[in-house]
């Protein structure tokens, strides 16, 4: 069927004159809008083949490190044997045990599987929070095309930009305490968004009491987040406090109010349990002191050295601005469902500081657990990670919106021109940044798979012979702990769970 427009009425799906549809005569004469909308295209078809090899990368995932002592404790124990375990004897955490124990309930299947469900979960939520974030503030209809870009990119900067590439996508124990648990939360948000939207009673209500669930399995999933989510959740519950004005009821502070109750009591829960109090006993805090503080702000620095020497992550703002200069092209430019004034200063300004405060927090808890290097373990950096990207991609979509709109009153196409060129140059050469960091990462896994695979094999035989005592080579990859690597067996908990796995007393060096 042939789709009918008139004057008066527009489209007949849309109800939108063409003009309006595709940015008015003017943009059209331009091609903005289609030199925009292959732009996109590159930044998403670039960060989208990256993401793809990341994900086919789990099919060359084998174990290491803390794999050992999952699998076999996944196998022997079950799924509630493993959990129980986690919080009577290992770290209280339970509800990352119970993950564990499904993960890895077939052998290695789901830690293949887990870097693909990664990739896919977080690129639709993040495309999904994009569009309901723009419907909220009543912004003209977005290019579906941009949208996907800033999702895969922002999605390829997380998983690829980073210092610990394969332990953030890869490695299982640290996707399921780290990664995951942003995933989840993502999801968590668009619900509550989808009941404030449908407006029934119910489907708040039930928001509201998952919000209480989920915090409190998050908070038992891993410290590093729930810490974080704690922080942003309090802001955001206090901004939406309906006497400031920017919401008309208590939804969205009541749901910020139960995720924070949530979390709180998962917090207490894990940290209370047998598990976390024995743990605390083999690695006792070091009490608070101005020495721990000052060198806890060093290692915060550190990290954040660290971090802004990857200029790459400018292309998750670059992202946000060819997103704003679409969103300025329409002829009708309805103005967004802004807060008051005062308040949405404060909202603008507000993400910087939390994220400071957050990454310190996270840093501080490091510090105290890991000592010296604690600071490095760039997998928990992963939960603020996510909300400065996000933060950067919002900046930028405003002040593309803002630039567009000031460009296109003054009149300026080469200017507009220009812009486009120069925010397109710096996301499409974020993506190829990233090339390096993927085939380094790929190259490492295939090359480990390929021998571990060849000495699986071996070992296999040896058991199945009667062997009671295998050797056993170490296979480093991703910074990652091996088998064999303390001074005598008694302390090898990775030699000694690997021997589990196998069925063998002891494994050696070959």
């Amino acid at each position: 069927m042939s789709r009918t427009t008139t004057p008066e009425h527009g489209s007949a799906l849309t109800g939108r004159s063409e003009d309006e549809e595709e940015g008015g005569p003017t943009e059209r004469a331009d091609g903005m809008g289609r030199a925009l909308s292959w732009t996109g295209l590159v930044v998403a078809a670039g960060s989208g083949a990256l993401l793809s090899v990341g994900a086919f990368l789990g099919l060359y995932v084998r174990p290491t490190s803390d794999d050992w002592c999952a699998l076999w404790k996944a196998r022997d124990m079950g799924v509630l044997g493993i959990t129980a375990d986690f919080y009577r004897t290992q770290n209280g955490r339970v509800t990352n045990a119970f993950l564990t124990g499904l993960v890895y309930s077939d052998d290695m299947r789901g830690p293949k599987l887990l870097p693909a469900f990664l990739v896919l979960a977080l690129g639709a939520a993040l495309f999904l929070l994009a569009r309901a974030a723009l419907r909220a503030l009543r912004m003209p209809p977005p290019s579906r095309v941009l949208l996907a870009a800033a999702a895969a990119l922002l999605s390829a900067l997380l998983f690829f930009a980073g210092t610990r590439s394969y332990q953030v996508l890869l490695w299982a124990p640290a996707t399921i305490s780290h990664t995951l648990p942003s995933v989840i939360a993502l999801w968590a948000v668009l619900g509550a968004v989808r009941a404030a939207r449908g407006g029934r009673g119910w489907e708040r209500s039930a928001a509201v009491g998952a919000a209480l669930l989920l915090g409190t399995a998050l908070g038992m999933l891993s410290e590093p987040f729930a810490l974080v989510a704690g922080v942003f959740t309090v802001a955001a519950g206090l901004l939406c406090l309906p006497r400031l004005g920017w919401t008309k009821d208590r939804y969205a502070s009541t749901w910020c109010a139960a995720a924070c109750l949530g979390l709180a009591i998962g917090l207490v829960l894990l940290s209370t349990s047998p598990g976390a109090r024995w743990r605390r006993a083999q690695h006792p805090p070091e009490p608070l002191s101005l020495s721990l503080l000052r060198e806890t702000f060093r290692d915060w620095w550190r990290v954040w050295e660290t971090i802004g020497g990857q200029w790459a992550y400018a292309g998750a703002a670059a992202a946000g601005v060819l997103l704003g200069l679409w969103l300025s092209r329409t002829t009708r430019k309805p103005a967004p469902a802004l807060p008051p004034r005062r308040l949405f200063r404060i909202a603008v300004l507000l993400p910087l500081p939390l994220i400071a405060l957050a990454s310190l927090a996270v840093t501080y808890g490091l510090r105290t657990g890991y000592g010296d290097v604690g600071w490095t373990y760039g997998r928990t950096w992963t939960s603020f990670l996510l909300p400065l990207l996000l933060a950067l991609c919002a900046y930028g979509t405003w002040g593309g919106y803002r630039l567009g709109l000031l460009l296109r009153t003054a009149g300026r196409p080469a200017a507009r021109a220009a812009v486009l060129v120069a925010v397109g140059a710096v996301a499409a050469g974020s993506t190829v940044a990233l090339v390096r960091p993927v085939y380094d990462l790929t190259t490492s896994t295939v090359v480990r798979a390929t021998a571990w695979d060849r000495q699986n094999a071996r070992i296999k035989a040896e058991v199945a012979a009667g062997a009671r005592e295998v050797a056993y080579r170490p296979l480093l990859i991703g910074g990652l702990t091996e088998p064999l690597f303390a001074r005598t067996y008694e302390r090898d908990w990775a030699a000694r769970c690997t021997a589990t796995y196998y069925g063998v007393d002891r494994i050696h060096r070959p």
